[in-house]
């Protein structure tokens, strides 16, 4: 007696995973692939581009970068109105290249900013002299090819000498935010006016004025470094201007990206004590890092680093290490990893060099990178996927 033959689609039937389980791989997959994947059939594309998918994937690829799977990117600090910039990622253990990615839009001539970067999105900015061009500020993820101009702040007059930009996620309102941090000198001689804040939220698209009781004004040291983001909050040097007698002189201003709350340190004991050329704010594996450089007869050129080690508590600054140079330096950041990464000119031929600088060992590693540029921490995410007006390329 002859079995009874199943159809055809009742047999694939059985074979099919659990959809649960292809959601749950199709999380696990690098972007590019999940984006190939939206094509299968429209459940597929309908599970994908949802916000819970899209962070159900950021998280993955986050444990991975936790565990050194992370990279860096980096782009030339100027361009031209001919030219795109093109950026490069590298591996952050050994800054070694993986890949280039031209920037699909243009800036005005002169020199643009990695403002942040963050959950796998670049936000670039264009740090115009005094201000000249206005401001213009992209927010671009890379690995999904999609980019958004953001519309253009309220405070966009001339006389900006000092302007700082941050770009974070809020993870309670589940929502991205550019933190503009501007100070400007009046029509005249100085005194300067107070920092002007103003926030742009993704969810919103638009920007927003937020006051701050203190009157302070934005010290510019180092335009390598980014506003560092530690424990939910933006840090950056500040002047306290006249009229706060309590606490005049220069601190560290942070500022809250959920509560949108600011708050004040003062900087580590003897961070100040030397002579110096450069100080700025860093993140140091996860942790808030104040770094000078300066000369003294026992170090000779030399950058020195303080940690505040248990965040918000000021007795927790330590001075974690000193490292000796040979030459003036500019100091660029930090990977992942903890190296410190350097670029100097050379005196025989003005040639210009970037060093990786082992803290620990010392050990210095050649880049090759031709040219000043900045750099960031990057991972592969699909942020920006289930955006409205998004422009794809």
């Amino acid at each position: 007696m002859s079995q009874t033959t199943e159809p055809p689609i009742l047999r694939r039937r059985k074979n099919h995973l659990p959809e649960d389980i292809v959601l749950s791989i199709l999380t696990r997959l690098p972007p590019k692939t999940v984006i190939r994947f939206r094509c299968v059939c429209k459940s597929w594309d309908s599970s994908i581009t949802t916000p819970y998918f899209i962070s159900t994937h950021l998280n993955n690829f986050a444990h991975d970068n936790d565990n050194g799977g992370g990279y860096l990117i980096h782009m030339p600090r100027r361009t031209n109105s001919s030219n795109k910039a093109v950026c490069t990622v590298a591996l952050d253990l050994t800054f070694d290249r993986i890949s280039e990615i031209e920037v699909p839009f243009d800036f005005p001539s002169g020199s643009v900013q990695i403002a942040g970067s963050c959950n796998g999105l670049l936000c670039l900015a264009y740090n115009g002299f005094f201000n000249i061009f206005g401001n213009v500020i992209y927010l671009w993820n890379p690995s999904i090819r999609k980019f958004k101009r953001l519309p253009d702040p309220y405070l966009e007059r001339l006389g900006c000498y000092g302007l700082r930009f941050g770009f974070v996620y809020d993870s309670e309102n589940n929502d991205y935010k550019v933190v503009k941090i501007s100070s400007y000198l009046p029509k005249g001689l100085p005194p300067p006016m107070p920092d002007e804040i103003e926030v742009y939220t993704l969810s919103s698209d638009s920007w927003r004025r937020v006051g701050m009781s203190l009157r302070t004004n934005v010290k510019v040291f180092d335009d390598n470094f980014q506003i560092p983001l530690v424990s939910g909050a933006l840090h950056w040097i500040s002047l306290v201007l006249e009229g706060e007698e309590e606490h005049k002189g220069e601190v560290i201003m942070s500022f809250n990206v959920n509560s949108e709350k600011f708050r004040m340190f003062v900087m580590p004991d003897g961070s100040l004590s030397t002579s110096r050329s450069q100080r700025s704010l860093a993140l140091f594996k996860g942790k808030l890092a104040f770094i000078t450089f300066g000369i003294t007869d026992q170090h000779g050129y030399h950058y020195s680093m303080w940690v505040m080690r248990e965040y918000g508590v000021l007795e927790s600054w330590n001075q974690l290490f000193v490292v000796p140079l040979a030459r003036i330096s500019d100091c660029i950041g930090f990977t992942m990893c903890g190296s410190l990464l350097i670029h100097y000119v050379e005196s025989n031929n003005q040639a210009e060099k970037f060093v990786l600088v082992d803290t620990k060992t010392l050990h210095e590693k050649d880049l090759d990178i031709q040219q000043p540029s900045r750099v960031a921490t990057f991972m592969e995410s699909l942020a920006l996927l289930d955006g409205a007006n998004m422009v794809s390329y």
